[in-house]
């Protein structure tokens, strides 16, 4: 049987995930290879930080070598422009020159489109673990990201920035009352790059952990919630969409991109 290889891009500092593995939480590259072993797919795995990684110019070497790339989310913000957000920005560029296809996720597709020429700025509104009424335009409909999607759909998100300027010839897939590129498509050199704002890698029990461990740098520093009550409703509502969800449909982007890979 054949195996897919494919790298998974972590783009927390290793200081962040310590802090999610301290707090029992998964950390967003664990996350990714939990979906991916629950779509029981073969795959052989690597994984790559370019914030910290000290071989990362023998892994630019053998990028041709992956059927895929996926880039994760992350707590960081782009236009902070630290040495270590510089090296993801550098790195994309490397795999915008050399993987074939890339899924960009949330942070992912932040440093996807800034590696590209495009911008992303702080958003006006935030997702805090749930992405409501994202809503597929007529290129999202046609794309094969979303074969067998709901045209209107909730999904797991957590994002409080937003690209505003698309890369060259790039295309919106989707868009909700918060971002107005949800997802988005284009291709650079000879990569074929779709992001996702949103986490369909990611299980709305793990967004819940998140708020929880977040929860005083959400009120006191983000101020999206006033207090705690207030993040207790927020969760009781992200506790109900779990019940009205179906896993499949929520991960459906997931599979839809192995399969367009496996090709």
């Amino acid at each position: 049987m054949t195996y897919l290889n494919i790298l998974i891009v972590e783009g927390n500092l290793k200081e962040e995930n310590k802090n999610f593995t301290d707090a029992g939480i998964p950390t967003h590259t664990d996350s990714l290879k939990q979906s991916l072993d629950s779509l029981q797919i073969k795959t052989n795995i690597a994984v790559v930080n370019p914030s910290s990684d000290k071989n990362i110019n023998s892994v630019i070497k053998n990028l041709s070598n992956f059927d895929g790339l996926i880039w994760g989310g992350s707590s960081l913000n782009i236009y902070n422009n630290t040495p270590e957000i510089k090296n993801q920005i550098e790195f994309m560029k490397e795999c915008q020159k050399k993987v074939k296809n890339i899924l960009a996720i949330c942070w992912g597709m932040q440093v996807a489109v800034t590696a590209a020429g495009g911008k992303v700025k702080k958003a006006d509104s935030s997702h805090i673990g749930i992405a409501k009424e994202i809503v597929l335009n007529d290129n999202g409909l046609k794309n094969p990201i979303y074969v067998n999607k709901s045209k209107k759909f909730n999904s797991p998100a957590f994002n409080f920035d937003e690209v505003i300027t698309l890369p060259d010839k790039a295309i919106c897939l989707s868009s909700n009352s918060i971002n107005k590129i949800q997802s988005l498509y284009f291709e650079i050199n000879d990569s074929k790059i779709w992001g996702l704002q949103y986490h369909p890698e990611i299980s709305y029990e793990k967004m819940i952990s998140l708020i929880e461990f977040r929860k005083e740098r959400l009120i006191e520093k983000r101020k999206v919630f006033k207090d705690e009550t207030e993040v207790t409703n927020h969760i009781s509502l992200i506790k109900s969409e779990i019940l009205n969800s179906d896993k499949s449909q929520r991960m459906l982007e997931l599979k839809n991109w192995i399969n367009i890979i496996s090709k």
